[in-house]
């Protein structure tokens, strides 16, 4: 995600504190958010894809098994 987009999700969060936002601002937020949480998912899944367990007897197998 793009950093000015992360400076605008804590823009956001930081102005709520301080006022209601505008109804086109919490929209925003929202989808902002959305995306974030998104990417993360994304960029988590592909890391677990690349984890190995591996049993007493040296086997080893996916964390995450192909669906």
């Amino acid at each position: 995600m793009e950093k000015e987009k992360i400076e605008r999700i804590n823009y956001l969060a930081r102005e709520s504190r301080v006022r209601e936002l505008s109804d086109e601002e919490k929209a925003e937020q929202t989808a902002l958010r959305n995306e974030y949480r998104a990417r993360f998912k994304q960029n988590l899944m592909s890391e677990l894809d690349r984890v190995y367990i591996e049993d007493e007897k040296g086997n080893q197998r996916k964390l995450i098994e192909d669906k």
